[in-house]
């Protein structure tokens, strides 16, 4: 099941600074570690907002639900999922 996500990170006034890098860095980790598995297929910047556009390859609702819970930066983020299917009128036989 594919799904376009929107992540917005709002970190908050005052936070811990080195506590903050070392989240984003164990975020990086497990973004490319589900990467590799084929799960985070793709990842957009947002320009000039600190907020990301992703599509998910995952197996269930339940599923996509425990990843995006399991981020290190969850409890900073507003999230917005919307679940896609195959267009029709695409020319392409996969989902690139």
């Amino acid at each position: 099941m594919l799904f376009h996500v929107t992540m917005d990170v709002k970190v908050p006034p005052g936070f811990d600074p080195d506590r903050f890098e070392a989240l984003k860095a164990a975020e990086k980790a497990r973004f490319q570690e589900l990467q590799h598995a084929g799960i985070w297929r793709h990842i957009w910047r947002v320009v000039g907002q600190y907020s990301n556009v992703s599509i998910f390859d995952v197996e269930s609702n339940a599923h996509l639900h425990d990843l995006l819970t399991g981020l290190p930066l969850y409890p900073f983020m507003d999230v917005a999922v919307t679940a896609l299917c195959r267009h029709p009128s695409s020319t392409h036989e996969d989902d690139r």
